[in-house]
């Protein structure tokens, strides 16, 4: 994925923030939560888009991710990671609360929600937007 500028601000229109160019990163700050996007950096022995979620309690990453999709309705960022058949995802809201999934198999996001358990069924509901960015990259 390569996050540019533009990306930036489609991200800061849905959280209604101005990003702020870092050297090597996007800032935006959302209530008491920040939001930080490298687009391109060493991780491990390769490079690749980190993004890095800051709050009062916590700091969550997610490695490589692979596309992002930003919500005007429901007020919100879905930032993807697919790697072998696996999903992961970090949600960042207008309100700066956050949720992370990590590790879903990706069938999980086009089946029968009513057949998986809730606590299956919610992530799969929440990164459900990022299957289109998934077929998109299998298809190419």
């Amino acid at each position: 994925m390569k996050f540019t500028k533009r990306d930036a601000e489609r991200v800061g229109e849905v959280l209604k923030v101005k990003p702020k160019l870092q050297k090597n990163s996007f800032l935006f700050n959302v209530g008491k939560t920040s939001l930080e996007i490298f687009p391109k950096i060493k991780i491990g022995k390769k490079s690749g888009t980190l993004v890095s979620v800051y709050t009062p309690y916590s700091h969550l990453q997610l490695h490589f991710c692979t596309g992002y999709v930003a919500s005007d309705l429901l007020g919100e960022v879905t930032f993807i990671s697919e790697h072998d058949g696996r999903v992961s995802g970090l949600i960042i809201e207008v309100n700066g609360a956050c949720s992370f999934y990590a590790n879903l198999e990706k069938e999980i996001l086009s089946g029968d929600f009513t057949k998986l358990e809730p606590q299956v069924m919610i992530p799969g509901i929440a990164l459900s937007l990022g299957e289109l960015l998934i077929e998109k990259k299998i298809r190419k």
